[in-house]
C-alpha cells in the first residue's frame, strides 16, 4: 500500500485532523468532543486518549507504512474503547519510529492507563532519543520511584534540575513516608549528598527538613527550616512545615500563632488554612475551626473536602441545620457522596429518623464510612423486625465483595448478639470461621460467645489460637487473663498474660483494669488500685466502676466507693455488675 493511501484514511478517520509536521499532540492539547450517549462518563484520562477534535501535526514523510498503519490503528482503537490496543500500537509505533511527539503521546497514555511497565520501556526510549527532555527524564524518575530505586530517581530528578527545569524534589521528599523506615533514612542520606553538590537550591534543603520529621526528627526538622526561612521568609512550604513541627514538639500556642498569622499573610495558601483548622479541632477549639473552615470555603468553592469538614465541625458545634446543608449540597454537586450519606445518616439517626437515616447509610457505598454505615443500617432494620433483610443484605455482600466477606461475618455476628440471639449469633461465628478458620477477629467474637455460655475450654481454646498466631496480640492476652482471673483459681497464669498485654499496650485501661483485678485477687489491694484507679479514670465504665469500688470497700475506704458505684449509676443505663457486687458485698447492711 502506498503512503498516499494512508494519507487518505488517516486523514478520513471521523474527527481526526491533519495538519502536518512532526509533534504528536499532548494531553493539554486534548479538547474533548461533544459528548456522545456514554461520552459524559470517561474519565478525564480516557477524554485525553480519545480527544478527536485535536491539531494532531504529523509530518507523514518521516514514517513508514507500518508505522502509519499502527498510528491509524491506534486511533481506531481509541474510537471503539479499546485503550490497550491504543497503547499497545502507540508503543510499537514510538518504537519503530524513534519519533519524540509519538513516544510523548505514547506516555501520555500510558500514564492515563496506569501502565508502568510500558511508562519504564517508553522513558528509557525517549531519554536514548533525547537525552535533554525534562519529560523523560521526570517519567523516568516517577517509575524509579516506584520500583524503589530511589538513587535513580534522584539521578533523573537532578538532570532536570542542571536543565533548568522543576526537579519536583520535594514531591519525592513526601513519598518517604510510605516508604519502610530503613529507606527513609537511605532517602535523607541520598538528599544529604544532594545537598552537597547544590548547596543553595531551597527546595531541597526544604525536603531535607521534611525527611528529617518524617524520619522522627522534629527538632533537626526546625533546625533545617529556620536558616532556610531567614533567607526566604515568604517560602510558603516551609512555613506549613514549621507550623506542623512546633504542634508535633509540643508547642502548640507557638504553632498556632504561626498559622494564624501566615493564612492571614497568605490567605491563598490552602494547604496551610486547611492546617490550622485542623490543628484548632485537635486543640477544641471547634468555633474557630468552623470559621476558618468558612472562610476556606468562600475561598475555594469547589473544594469537596473543605466543606465536608466545614459540615462535620459544624456538626460538633451542634449547628445540625448548617450541617445538613453542606452535606446535602456535596450530594448535589456528586462529591464525596459515600461521607455525605454517612453523616446525614447520623444525623438523621440521632435525631430518631428511622427510615431517613435507613435511606441514606443505604447510598454509602464503598470508602472508610462503608462498614460503619452498615453495621447501623444493619442494626436498625433489626430493631423495625427486619433482622431476616439485613442478614439477607449481609449475604449478598459477601458473596459479591469477597474482600470484606471476613468483616461482613463479624457484623452478622455482632448483628444477631445485638438482637439477643446469641444461640445463632455462635452458629454464624462457628460457619464463618469454616471459611476463614484463622481470622483473629472471629476467634474473638466466638471465644467472648463460648466464655457467656460459660464453656471455659472452648473459649480458651479460640483465645490460645489468636495467641498462637499472634503471639502480641495484647486484647486476646488480656481477655484470657481476665478470664482465667475470674472464672478459674489459675491467678498466676492469668497475671502472667496480662502482664504480658500490659507490656504491649501499656496505656490501655481495659488491660490496666484486668492488671488491678488479678492483683484485687491475689490480695495485692494497693498495688491493685493504682491501676484500678487509672482505668477508671480513663474509662469510667461501670465494670471498672465495680472493680475499683470493691477495692475500695475491702480496703475500709467505704464512703469512696459508694461514691464511685453512684456516680456511675448516674451515668450509665447498664448497671447491673454494679448491683451484683453491691448486693454481694452486703453493702445496704452496712450503713
Amino acid at each position: 500500500m502506498q503512503k498516499s493511501v494512508f494519507l487518505f484514511l488517516l486523514a478520513s478517520l471521523a474527527g481526526f485532523s491533519v495538519s502536518g509536521c512532526s509533534n504528536m499532540m499532548t494531553d493539554n492539547d486534548a479538547q474533548p468532543e461533544p459528548a456522545e450517549p456514554a461520552a459524559a462518563e470517561k474519565s478525564a484520562e480516557v477524554q485525553a486518549i480519545t480527544a478527536t477534535e485535536s491539531e494532531i501535526e504529523v509530518d507523514y514523510a518521516e514514517f513508514e507504512p507500518e508505522t502509519l498503519y499502527l498510528l491509524m490503528a491506534a486511533e481506531i482503537a481509541a474510537q471503539r474503547g479499546h485503550y490497550d490496543v491504543t497503547l499497545a500500537n502507540y508503543s510499537e509505533a514510538a518504537r519503530q519510529s524513534r519519533d519524540p511527539g509519538v513516544i510523548e503521546r505514547a506516555m501520555k497514555i500510558a500514564q492515563s492507563l496506569n501502565a508502568n511497565n510500558a511508562q519504564r520501556q517508553l522513558a528509557s526510549l525517549w531519554l536514548e532519543v533525547d537525552p535533554d527532555s525534562l519529560q523523560a527524564h521526570r517519567a523516568a524518575a516517577i517509575q524509579n520511584v516506584k520500583q524503589n530505586k530511589l538513587p535513580a530517581a534522584l539521578g533523573h530528578m537532578e538532570q532536570i534540575l542542571d536543565r533548568g527545569g522543576d526537579a519536583d524534589f520535594d514531591s519525592l521528599a513526601a513519598l518517604g513516608a510510605s516508604l519502610p523506615e530503613p529507606d527513609r533514612e537511605k532517602l535523607l542520606k541520598l538528599y544529604r549528598e544532594l545537598e552537597e553538590r547544590h548547596p543553595n537550591n531551597q527546595e531541597i534543603q526544604y525536603s531535607i527538613a521534611l525527611l528529617l520529621k518524617i524520619t522522627g526528627d522534629p527538632e533537626a526538622a526546625l533546625d533545617k527550616l529556620e536558616p532556610l526561612l531567614k533567607e526566604t521568609p515568604e517560602f510558603q512550604p516551609a512555613l506549613v512545615l514549621k507550623g506542623d513541627l512546633l504542634y508535633q514538639i509540643g508547642k502548640e500556642k507557638e504553632a498556632l500563632n504561626h498559622l494564624l498569622r501566615n493564612t492571614r499573610r497568605y490567605p491563598d495558601n490552602r494547604q496551610m488554612g486547611t492546617l490550622y483548622g485542623r490543628m484548632l479541632i485537635s486543640e477544641d477549639e471547634l468555633r474557630a475551626a468552623q470559621d476558618e473552615f468558612d472562610r476556606l470555603m468562600q475561598r475555594f468553592p469547589d473544594a469537596p473536602g473543605l466543606q465536608l469538614s466545614h459540615a462535620l465541625v459544624a456538626l460538633e458545634n451542634g449547628e445540625t441545620e448548617t450541617a445538613r446543608e453542606d452535606l446535602a449540597q456535596l450530594i448535589e454537586q456528586g462529591q464525596r457522596t459515600d461521607d455525605a450519606h454517612y453523616y446525614l445518616g447520623r444525623i438523621e439517626d440521632q435525631a430518631g429518623n428511622v427510615d431517613a437515616a435507613i435511606t441514606h447509610y443505604e447510598q454509602v457505598e464503598k470508602g472508610q464510612h462503608f462498614l460503619p454505615a452498615l453495621a447501623r443500617l444493619s442494626t436498625l432494620k433489626a430493631k423495625t423486625g427486619r433482622l431476616e433483610e439485613a442478614r439477607q443484605t449481609l449475604q449478598t455482600l459477601r458473596e459479591n465483595n469477597p474482600g470484606e466477606a471476613q468483616s461482613l461475618w463479624l457484623l452478622e455476628v455482632n448483628l444477631l448478639l445485638d438482637a439477643n440471639n446469641p444461640e445463632e449469633a455462635l452458629n454464624v461465628a462457628n460457619e464463618a470461621l469454616k471459611a476463614y478458620p484463622g481470622n483473629a477477629r472471629i476467634l474473638y467474637a466466638r471465644a467472648m460467645l463460648l466464655d457467656s455460655r460459660g464453656e471455659l475450654e472452648a473459649a480458651e481454646r479460640d483465645l490460645r489460637t489468636i495467641i498462637e498466631l499472634q503471639p502480641d496480640n495484647a486484647v486476646a492476652l488480656n481477655a484470657l487473663g481476665y478470664i482465667l482471673a475470674t472464672r478459674t483459681e489459675r491467678l498466676d497464669e492469668a497475671r502472667n498474660l496480662i502482664e504480658k498485654a500490659l507490656r504491649i499496650e501499656p496505656e490501655n485501661p481495659a488491660i490496666l483494669d484486668s492488671m488491678g483485678w488479678v492483683l484485687f485477687q491475689q490480695g495485692e489491694i494497693d498495688q491493685a488500685l493504682t491501676y484500678l484507679r487509672r482505668a477508671y479514670e480513663d474509662f469510667p465504665d461501670p465494670e471498672v466502676a465495680a472493680h475499683l469500688g470493691e477495692a475500695l470497700w475491702v480496703n475500709g475506704q467505704r464512703d469512696q466507693a459508694k461514691m464511685i458505684w453512684r456516680e456511675s449509676m448516674d451515668s450509665h443505663d447498664d448497671i447491673e455488675v454494679i448491683q451484683e457486687t453491691i448486693e454481694r458485698l452486703d453493702v445496704e447492711s452496712s450503713e
